[in-house]
């Protein structure tokens, strides 16, 4: 299989996210295109080309609204870069930004573009309250009537169930295809390694804390302030509790199985909403545009498995990429597994210290061996900064070049498990 270092070599050169802000039960401020465009104009405003030089915009959304259609092309023209430009939206559930990210670097490394804003955004707080099929047939049957008998007829046929809603962010969080919630995948294959509920809160808690101290030493200088309309910054993730402790998430009861679950709203990720960008770019635009580069892509996969053990997506992901390159799990620098669940992570972790997992599931003579904790997640993950669907691909591969070029390290490997059974892995590495 070819990779990306065999063709055009495919930059990051900056990149941006919005704070993620959780969700508390209705609509918050901004739209899914108001946050892309916020962190899409923190990229620009720091380089040199006009946004007229884009080749293309590729934007990840899941749940892009009725009145933002084609959200990739709005955000594309809201940037200003003019009628020419082509925008686009890519959906690949929890990965649609890596998707995103990987679609660009694809139209980079076949001449197609030579520079890209590329990355994804979500606005889960205002996801959908449908009306049931009983309420949608029956105000068919309401258009329909022509007489004033008929139509006193079909009023008369109104029942009080008509008025249940569909919860649209529900629906899209259940695979059709086993019948399961995200949650419930992930008590599967918690039970199936034995990952204890103490082992999950105590990472929950650690990614808390993680984060705290990221913002506290002012190592995510990749977060662009919001300013709320009547004034307010918001300038962090407002999801994280630096208060969490292990002893104050053991509180909490099973949210997914009531009655032998593990899996709790503290140790899974937040419901929320956010945006991250990424300006790419090849040889040809670093020089015309004297860009600076933040890394390089070196790979990409997309792995699939059983839907219902979706969690375990990175394993499936990552390992043929670090098999191609002859890398074992701790010559990777920086490790950014998205924080679905800590039971998912804590899984992942544990189906590649499993010799039969592997060999059976990943066709290896043995286990890969024990992920050094230490460089994972380092700055926290989505159980602390939250996990907006069509953006959280992007935010993991943004945030692994950062750490990179922070510590000094090589290469970093960003990877998310994705609903419906799949798992994307990124490997890039710092140029400098």
């Amino acid at each position: 299989m070819k990779t990306m270092i065999d063709g055009e070599p495919v930059y990051f050169v900056d990149g941006a996210r919005t704070p993620f802000l959780k969700a508390r039960g209705k609509p918050n401020a901004f739209s899914a295109s108001d946050l892309a465009t916020h962190a899409g104009r923190a990229v620009l405003a720091r380089h040199a080309p006009d946004p007229k030089e884009i080749d293309e915009v590729v934007l990840g959304c899941a749940m892009p609204s009725v009145d933002e259609a084609n959200i990739g092309r709005i955000v594309a023209l809201r940037l200003g870069c003019g009628h020419k430009t082509p925008g686009w939206t890519v959906m690949r559930n929890c990965a649609s930004a890596m998707q995103a990210l990987d679609s660009a670097a694809k139209d980079i490394v076949t001449g197609r573009a030579n520079l890209a804003l590329a990355g994804g955004t979500e606005a889960m707080s205002r996801a959908p309250i449908l009306y049931n099929d009983d309420m949608v047939n029956w105000l068919g049957d309401l258009n329909s009537a022509r007489s004033t008998k008929a139509k006193l007829k079909t009023v008369a046929a109104l029942r009080p169930g008509n008025f249940k809603p569909v919860i649209g962010l529900l629906h899209g969080l259940t695979d059709p295809i086993v019948n399961l919630n995200m949650g419930q995948t992930c008590e599967i294959i918690s039970h199936r390694f034995g990952v204890s509920r103490e082992q999950m809160d105590e990472y929950a808690a650690r990614s808390h804390q993680r984060l705290a101290a990221a913002y506290d030493d002012g190592r995510l200088d990749e977060v662009e302030p919001l300013y709320s309309t009547n004034g307010k910054v918001l300038a962090e993730d407002d999801g994280m509790r630096r208060d969490s402790t292990p002893e104050k998430l053991a509180k909490l009861k099973p949210f997914f199985d009531r009655k032998v679950g593990l899996v709790t709203a503290a140790n899974s990720s937040q419901i929320t909403d956010g945006a991250a960008m990424m300006l790419m770019a090849n040889d040809e635009a670093l020089k015309r545009h004297d860009l600076p580069v933040l890394g390089r892509l070196v790979d990409v996969e997309w792995a699939a498995l059983d839907p219902a053990e979706m969690g375990l997506g990175p394993v499936h992901a990552a390992t043929p990429i670090l098999q191609r390159h002859g890398l074992s799990l701790n010559d990777i620098d920086i490790w950014e597994i998205n924080e679905a669940f800590a039971g998912q992570v804590l899984a992942c972790s544990a189906a590649w210290q499993h010799d039969d997992y592997c060999r059976d599931q990943l066709g290896l003579d043995r286990a890969m061996g024990e992920l050094d904790m230490d460089r994972l997640n380092v700055d926290g993950g989505a159980i602390s900064i939250g996990h907006p669907v069509g953006a959280s691909g992007t935010r993991i591969v943004l945030h692994a070049l950062k750490a990179l070029e922070r510590t000094g390290g090589r290469r970093a490997i960003a990877t998310l498990c994705i609903g419906g059974g799949q798992g994307g892995a990124m490997l890039v590495e710092r140029t400098g």
